[in-house]
């Protein structure tokens, strides 16, 4: 299913931007940045309840935010983009 992942970080102090590199980083290792702090991410439940798990682990509920929209399997027909495209989408295969 595809999973659009957003953060809001609070990048006051040295502790908010270590987070909110720790939340980038992790978001790149399940889906591709469309933009800033906006992630597509194809995942299974089982993915989805560990990157869930693991940003909870690293935000701080007091001044971060997440949310997590499920656009579910047939998201083609969810999802109209307008303007420049941010690498490849996250259902095709990246050969390196």
């Amino acid at each position: 299913m595809l999973v659009l992942v957003t953060y809001d970080v609070n990048t006051e102090t040295a502790a908010g931007r270590a987070r909110l590199r720790k939340v980038a980083k992790q978001c790149v290792n399940y889906g591709r940045r469309v933009q800033n702090s906006v992630f597509e991410c194809i995942l299974d439940n089982a993915q989805c309840v560990m990157l869930k798990a693991i940003l909870a682990e690293i935000i701080d509920e007091k001044t971060d935010s997440l949310r997590f929209y499920y656009l579910g399997n047939k998201y083609q027909t969810k999802v109209d983009h307008i303007g420049v495209d941010r690498g490849t989408p996250a259902d095709q295969t990246l050969i390196l």
